[in-house]
């Protein structure tokens, strides 16, 4: 049996909750989660992974059991909270770590990697994406709302929360609907029935557009720096397209990429296989 820790350190006045596991001396693997999720996500793979690593799993600044996200008491942006991340891996001690980055968790920590390269030993991106090509039609409303920031386009962007939708996101693309435990949805959809939580959902969806302005600057981190990056894919994601996982072997020819017969959320049916592919490519 694993022994997991649940934690939260005070990371200057923010409190954020994370996931502990593994002998504190041996590499450290950073995973971090993506919308609308929290550490939660990872739960199944953890255990896999914490006889080798010293696993750590932040819930991000507005989500999961981290603090919540006050409006006007904080900048809504994805720069603020890499800036949050970035200071818990310092308050932890964590010195040197490869990271695990999904959908939110990729522009968070592809953001502390071109910052502190030297600290970031190797990258796993599962559906986490840095380039054009791997954004696909499904962002169009959300596109709409980057172009014209107007309430009718923001309000159309309220479907992405409706609880519904969550589901179809861990659902969608996958063969085989009953390998998917409710546990995961319907806690996310938990979190995002709190108050308050759908207005800084939306300044999240509108700040986005920053994400894909740093492509460029990731893609250059990535060329200069050839980091050991790894791709596992959920194939059938239906934001985040398989070109998104090929495009990495552009800037790192060496880059290892793998798909995965499901959707946009593949550890909740593959995290026995992606674990394993994680155990070879981190023992190379």
């Amino acid at each position: 049996m694993v022994a997991i820790n649940y934690r939260t350190a005070d990371v200057d006045g923010w409190r954020i909750f994370y996931r502990e596991a593994g002998r504190a001396d041996a590499p450290t693997l950073l995973l971090l989660h993506g919308f609308p999720s929290a550490g939660h996500m990872f739960r199944d793979l953890i255990p896999l992974l914490a006889d080798r690593f010293h696993v750590v799993a932040p819930d991000l600044p507005g989500f999961g059991q981290s603090d919540k996200l006050a409006r006007g008491m904080f900048a809504t942006t994805f720069d603020h909270i890499a800036e949050v991340i970035d200071r818990f891996t310092e308050v932890i001690g964590l010195e040197r770590f490869a990271i695990y980055v999904f959908d939110y968790g990729a522009p968070t920590g592809f953001r502390i990697a071109a910052k502190h390269p030297k600290r970031v030993t190797a990258i796993i991106s599962q559906n986490g994406n840095a380039y054009e090509e791997g954004l696909s039609d499904g962002w169009n409303p959300i596109r709409a709302y980057w172009q014209d920031a107007s309430d009718k386009n923001r309000q159309a962007l309220r479907a992405f929360l409706k609880p519904e939708t969550t589901i179809w996101q861990y659902t969608h693309g996958v063969p085989d609907a009953t390998r998917v435990s409710p546990d995961g949805y319907s806690l996310d959809n938990y979190y995002l029935s709190r108050p308050g939580a759908d207005e800084v959902q939306l300044d999240l969806f509108g700040d986005y557009k920053s994400n894909v302005a740093l492509y460029p600057a990731f893609q250059n981190y990535f060329r200069t720096h050839k980091p050991p990056l790894l791709a596992v894919w959920g194939k059938n994601d239906p934001f985040f397209l398989p070109a998104g996982a090929e495009a990495f072997m552009r800037d790192i020819p060496n880059a290892t990429v793998r798909f995965f017969d499901t959707g946009h959320f593949a550890l909740e049916t593959h995290a026995a296989e992606i674990a394993a592919v994680i155990r070879d490519f981190l023992s190379r």
